[in-house]
């Protein structure tokens, strides 16, 4: 297990607000080296031609790409922030819901990367994605 803390999802679910939480992004799975969140498709998210935005996949990447990171590193000394995020659209999603699987590619001292595959309802690879991560000492901004 990847984890250095117990993990659990109601608490993930249940922070201040910020841009996934606009977006009603959920958590809803943890195994030992991934987690799972979801996202509805609706207007809120569509681009015109009344499909999934790639800026609301990237959102939805990087969310759970960065909480992912934040459970493998102790918080009370270090805190994470995303440098470089990339996103390939594959297969336009209109409506219901897309669910975000991260797992760890490089999990280092200073920097993690990991791989984000986000499916459609009908368990269709949609968009895939890599985040890299900054482990910085913990400050306030």
């Amino acid at each position: 297990m990847i984890w250095k803390q117990p993990v659990h999802l109601e608490q993930l679910n249940h922070t201040p607000d910020y841009m996934g939480s606009y977006l009603n992004i959920r958590f809803t799975e943890i195994t030992d080296n991934t987690l799972t969140a979801t996202m509805p498709v609706t207007p809120k998210v569509h681009q015109p031609y009344g499909i999934l935005h790639g800026g609301a996949s990237v959102v939805l990447a990087e969310t759970v790409g960065s909480y992912a990171s934040s459970l493998v590193v102790d918080t009370a000394q270090f805190m994470v922030v995303g440098m470089e995020v990339n996103a390939n659209h594959l297969k336009p999603v209109a409506s219901g819901m897309v669910r975000a699987v991260c797992s760890p590619l490089h999990l280092g001292n200073k920097t993690h990367v990991w791989d984000i595959r986000i499916y459609n309802d009908a368990g269709q690879l949609t968009c895939v994605s890599r985040l890299t991560v900054a482990v910085v000492e913990k400050r306030a901004f």
